[in-house]
């Protein structure tokens, strides 16, 4: 059985970084709005680093919980 208490406190990580990414994208209207300055490349390497962890906190969930709710 895994900790109940972690996989929300994984889930509420992941809600956190979609929020973050959400509000950091909402003033790009293009590709180039990241490539044209220091502080557009910044925000991108800030956006994959969010990215990342979320991916990371999913492999912790699937790893606590053994996959258990792919086969339910």
């Amino acid at each position: 059985m895994y900790d109940k208490i972690r996989l929300l406190e994984k889930l509420v990580q992941i809600e956190q970084a979609l929020v973050t990414i959400e509000r950091r994208f909402s003033s790009i209207k293009t590709a180039d709005d990241f490539l044209d300055s220091d502080q557009g490349m910044d925000m991108l390497d800030g956006i994959a680093m969010m990215l990342m962890a979320i991916g990371e906190n999913f492999k912790k969930i699937d790893s606590h919980t053994k996959g258990a709710q792919r086969y339910r």
